[in-house]
Parts: C-alpha cells; structure tokens; sequence
C-alpha cells in the first residue's frame, strides 16, 4: 500500500513539474535572472507547495499515517558549515543547469544527452557528498 502510495504522490508531483513549466530549463533559469527578463511563476510554484505543506505538519502532529509507519519530525533549525556549502553547491549546478533533482528525472525521458549528463552528474554528487563531507569536518577538527 505504501508502494502505491508513494507511487501515485511521485506521478502527482511529475504532473505538477510538468504542467508549471517547471522541468523548462529556461523558465527555472528567468526565474534567477533577477536583473535581466525575470520570471516569477516559480514563486507561485513554491508558494503552491510551502503554503499547503505549512499545514501538513500542523495536522499531523499526534497522527499517524494510514499506510503504517510514522510522519517525518520536523527538524530544528540549524545553520552549520555543511548546509551552508550544500546550499552553495546547490544552488550553483540549479542556476547553471536549470535543474534540480526532481526535474532532473523528469527531464530523463525529453531532456537527451544532456539530461543524462546532469542525472548521471547528480547521482555522482550524491554519492560523493558524505564522503567529502566527512573529508571536510576532519580537516575542520584538525585545525
């Protein structure tokens, strides 16, 4: 049931990639050109998600799910090193590439060669990232 679940919410979310505009490279990349020909229909998609999201965990404090398990806890806040450089890095490859990993995917069946490069690129990032992150605090610690 889970499987289902999780199946029709990612067929949900696809859908709304899509029909936002937002697996469009060049939509998500005005969106960042603050000072040239911006584009704010990402405001509404984030607002879209943030907003109902906002009431999601309101409601399920003390609730459980109905296909078993438990919801997430929401996580304190917390600004460290690793956010900070992940936020950085994150935010680099979006505005070069137009994409994150949710429109990565999607972009996958229409996207050609170059979809596949930037999915194969951010699996490897994936991949990578505890490693050079681990990497990254013992140096921190060491100095």
């Amino acid at each position: 049931m889970r499987l289902l679940i999780s199946l029709i919410a990612g067929c949900l979310f696809g859908a709304g990639l899509l029909i936002s505009g937002m697996t469009d490279t060049t939509k998500v990349q005005g969106w960042l050109d603050v000072f040239g020909n911006w584009d704010p229909t990402l405001a509404f998609v984030m607002g879209g998600a943030i907003i109902p999201m906002l009431f999601a965990w309101r409601m399920t404090e003390h609730r459980r799910p109905l296909a078993g398990g438990t919801f997430p806890t929401m996580s304190p806040p917390e600004l460290d090193r690793r956010l900070v450089v992940g936020s950085v890095l994150f935010g680099m490859g979006w505005g070069l590439s137009g994409l994150c990993p949710g429109p990565a995917i999607a972009s996958v069946t229409y996207g050609g060669v170059g979809g596949l490069v930037f999915l194969a690129a951010m699996i490897a990032g994936m991949y990578a990232a505890p490693t050079v992150g681990a990497q990254l605090d013992r140096t921190a610690n060491a100095a």
